[in-house]
């Protein structure tokens, strides 16, 4: 897959963590104070996942041709990584 594929892949992927999260802050304000505080230690997790996997689409971005050919397996695999953690927090809310 070629760079700018890439990054509108990834793109899409944190605009759809985006939504998640929000519905999940709102599911954490009706909580009671109890379950409040695991939502909230759950929505930090996925916030923590997410700003990892900006930082990675800004490395993508901003990687040269060349840089990208050499970097784009492991970008793959810690992206899939970072999504592996978002999935498996959001689990916990279900």
């Amino acid at each position: 897959m070629d760079r700018n594929a890439y990054v509108d892949k990834l793109k899409a992927q944190i605009e759809e963590w985006n939504a998640e999260i929000d519905k999940m802050q709102a599911q954490a304000h009706k909580a009671q104070a109890e379950a409040r505080i695991k939502y909230e230690t759950q929505l930090k997790e996925m916030r923590d996942q997410r700003d990892q996997a900006e930082e990675k689409m800004r490395e993508a971005r901003q990687a040269s041709e060349n840089a990208w050919q050499d970097m784009s397996t492991s970008m793959t695999a810690a992206w899939d990584n970072i999504s592996d953690g978002f999935r498996n927090a959001m689990k916990r809310f279900q």
